[in-house]
């Protein structure tokens, strides 16, 4: 399952039924789980483990050393969960000894062409990052987001969970769960209600949310009042303490 032109150090540990395209180089500390595929001309590098069931394509780049002036060879890490699908040309980078000292990726994600991922971003699962969304280091982007083409995320930014950025959306502040933002700099535009039906919301969460949107967003509350007024109402609700949680452990503001 290796192919003849493919680079593997002896050192890597491979799993079952791994595959390795032509050209590929595969480094001493990589670690790939069974059934995990990956195509011609990929470099995979550093500290790095992917899990099982993966598909990497053609010129991808994982592992590699952060873009970080700071960065002085600490063996830092790259961690990629299980069935995700990483496209053409996308680049993922080792952690930094600033952070936790590892750029995690969790489960089923898909990743688009000419995706960066930068150095200590923390990715959840199911997430979809449209080709060139672009994040800075230290981004952590919650599950079931969607990022669209061309995104860009300013370093220490936090996504939360279900949100959705249109086309060209430039992210310096936080995103909360549920809101979908678009422009540069972003603005909210509503709550991401078709993706949430088709997670499986019911009538009454998508009411509880837009409700929370509107304290957010359409009320005259400040942003400390209206965290204060959905804490209040978030212990009976699971979908609205997710957002208050979010608001409440926010350090850069909000999209707003």
């Amino acid at each position: 399952m290796i192919h003849p032109s493919a680079i593997v150090h002896p050192g890597a540990r491979l799993g079952d039924n791994v595959t390795i395209g032509a050209y590929s180089l595969i480094g001493e500390h990589v670690e790939i789980g069974n059934d995990t595929r990956i195509g011609p001309h990929v470099v995979v590098e550093g500290h790095t483990r992917i899990g099982r069931d993966n598909r990497v394509f053609q010129f991808s780049s994982l592992g590699a050393v952060p873009q970080d002036k700071k960065y002085a060879g600490e063996p830092t890490r790259l961690e990629i969960g299980d069935g995700n699908t990483i496209r053409e040309f996308c680049s993922l980078n080792c952690g930094t000894a600033q952070d936790a000292g590892v750029t995690r990726v969790g489960n089923d994600n898909w990743i688009m062409a000419y995706v960066h991922i930068a150095h200590d971003c923390q990715i959840g699962s199911h997430a979809i990052f449209a080709n060139n969304a672009q994040l800075a280091g230290h981004v952590h982007v919650g599950d079931y987001a969607i990022l669209g083409g061309f995104t860009g995320v300013h370093q220490f930014v936090r996504i939360g969970a279900h949100s959705f950025t249109a086309i060209a959306t430039v992210l310096v502040h936080d995103l909360p769960p549920y809101v979908m933002a678009a422009g540069d700099t972003a603005k909210p535009y509503g709550i991401n209600s078709e993706g949430l039906r088709r997670r499986g919301y019911s009538a009454a969460a998508l009411t509880e949310i837009k409700r929370a949107y509107k304290t957010l967003y359409k009320s005259s509350l400040t942003l400390d009042q209206a965290r204060r007024q959905l804490a209040e109402h978030a212990g009976s609700c699971a979908e609205i303490r997710l957002l208050s949680d979010f608001l409440q452990t926010s350090t850069r503001g909000i999209v707003r």
